[in-house]
């Protein structure tokens, strides 16, 4: 940390300042310059939090050198962390995963039909809502744990390892009972009662990153989850709010290579819910891939007229198909696979 001092500081307000930074057990290095002077801090900053700093006497601001996200912070783990999946599936590696899926479980047929249509295509992970979060009180919520435990039949039919979305504490019991990877969704970003709780449990979680929030708002909240024993999280890029109406939300592309320089943890990119159009979602996949994401979480219906959520951007199985095979060919051009 950097101690910027106003250009009026005097002998005394500085004497003061490095006293008590000596008695929070820091270590002061005091430099003078032609306009200002400057107090460099060593050791562990996490102690300043029982002194304001900015308080003082004669201090100007109070820089960070340190991220405050610590232990995702690629500073402090230095190699890419890879997320095991119980079926030996690996995020985060050379092998870029695709997780596809209905937006909504509506019946345990379609959940079935589907899982052999993704997995076909090439996708290792299926994705489905068993309780959904909607704008509307009135809009279809989800089938709760009959939807979960069509997922569990797909997966033991299919062998596809299951991520679906967590919205209440009181549920995480099903999703540890049924769910190999649990979803927090954009608006649950900052539930950090829940976040705390998650990480008590050994299941992976893909985080989605708020629509109006930061890339340092989204590793705080991954932060919240690995400082309290889980260490298996995947961050999951789903698009911001910006003014822009053409499209649903504003896909981050950015995102990935700017938290590959930041954290350790897997980054996977929605690029259906920024789309709103599946005529945009190819475009978008293809930009993520050649831009470095570990994963992809897309969706999938077999009759978006009849899909209960999400139809409009959901692609066709044809489509999808199709689509895997682009995403093989960008991979191989970057040096990794699908």
């Amino acid at each position: 940390m950097v101690i910027v001092l106003k250009k009026d500081v005097t002998k005394k307000q500085v004497d003061h300042i490095v006293k008590k930074l000596k008695e929070i057990k820091l270590r002061p290095m005091v430099s003078r310059g032609v306009d200002r002077t400057v107090i460099g801090v060593i050791g562990d900053e996490s102690r300043l939090r029982v002194q304001p700093i900015e308080a003082f006497p004669g201090v100007e601001k109070v820089m960070t050198v340190q991220t405050p996200y610590k232990m995702v912070s690629l500073e402090n783990h230095n190699q890419p962390s890879v997320i095991k999946l119980g079926n030996g599936v690996e995020i985060g590696g050379n092998r870029i995963v695709i997780m596809a899926g209905p937006c909504t479980i509506e019946t345990r047929k379609r959940t079935l039909d589907l899982a052999k249509i993704v997995k076909k295509a090439g996708a290792t992970v299926l994705r489905g809502g068993a309780f959904k979060p909607r704008t509307s009180p009135y809009d279809f919520q989800g089938l709760g744990e009959t939807g979960l435990k069509y997922l569990a039949e797909a997966r033991k039919l299919t062998g596809l390892p299951v991520v679906t979305e967590l919205m209440n504490l009181r549920d995480l019991p099903l999703f540890e009972k049924y769910a190999d990877i649990i979803q927090i969704g954009a608006r649950n970003m900052q539930n950090f009662d829940l976040l705390k709780e998650l990480g008590k449990t050994r299941k992976p979680v893909l985080l989605k990153r708020g629509m109006a929030n930061t890339i340092q708002d989204f590793l705080m909240a991954a932060e919240y989850i690995y400082s309290h024993g889980n260490h298996s999280v995947i961050l999951c890029e789903r698009g911001i709010r910006t003014f822009e109406t053409a499209t649903r939300f504003t896909l981050d592309i950015a995102a990935v290579p700017v938290l590959k320089t930041k954290t350790h943890l897997p980054v996977v990119i929605d690029p259906s819910h920024p789309a709103g159009k599946r005529a945009f979602v190819p475009a978008l996949t293809r930009a993520a891939v050649a831009a470095g994401a570990d994963g992809i979480i897309v969706e999938v219906h077999d009759n978006p007229e009849e899909a209960v959520c999400d139809g409009p951007q959901a692609l066709l199985p044809d489509q999808f198909e199709s689509l895997m095979a682009e995403l093989r060919l960008i991979a191989n051009a970057i040096g990794r696979t699908i």
